[in-house]
């Protein structure tokens, strides 16, 4: 169980057992490959995953990073910073483009003809893509130069005096992203048990 190790590994893994799980099921319940609309349950499934990644990333970020980070001293926050937080921020910003997108293509495949479903989905998606533009418009490039700061500071550069109003701008976007999140979830899961 090696592929347990590495987390690149397990996602690869995950694949595989989805696609062995899929054949199985297809193969019991007779569903044809005619039958089902792939591209629909593949857009969905992407947009689920990426999703989960992206708001997962969200809520850790401001339950529990935020305070981590006020709790730590400056020389812990120079180790801290640069090794956690570019990886993470870019599952976090490509979790949000992936989520976005695929979201955008499902929607425009299944909804085209108008619902109510389709609103509350609209609204959920409008808040998505809302989020998305605070991503990369406001929390990325202020934490790059958060990153790039702090790790200067670690080789003797003085931080710069701007350094906190960069914290404060991302974590302001951060939670405006966190109090969005609530209503989109809503909206998004609320489609199709509107009539």
């Amino acid at each position: 169980m090696k592929f347990l190790e590495d987390p690149m590994q397990t996602i690869g893994a995950g694949f595989a057992l989805s696609i062995l799980l899929i054949l199985v099921y297809v193969g019991i319940s007779g569903v044809g490959a005619a039958d089902a609309d792939w591209v629909g349950i593949l857009l969905r499934w992407l947009h689920f995953l990426a999703g989960i990644t992206w708001i997962g990333l969200l809520y850790f970020f401001n339950l529990i990073n935020a305070a981590f980070m006020k709790s730590l001293d400056g020389p812990t926050k120079n180790i801290v910073i640069p090794k956690l937080m570019p990886s993470a921020l870019n599952w976090f910003r490509h979790g949000a483009t992936v989520t976005v997108l695929a979201g955008i293509l499902l929607y425009g495949k299944l909804y085209m003809n108008g619902g109510t479903g389709a609103y509350a989905l609209a609204i959920g998606g409008l808040l998505g893509i809302i989020m998305m533009v605070n991503v990369h418009a406001i929390i990325w490039p202020n934490q790059q130069k958060i990153i790039a700061a702090v790790s200067a500071a670690a080789q003797g550069t003085p931080a710069p005096a701007e350094m906190a109003q960069w914290g404060r701008t991302a974590l302001l976007a951060s939670r405006v992203n966190f109090l969005l999140s609530i209503p989109m979830l809503f909206f998004m899961g609320a489609g199709s048990h509107f009539k």
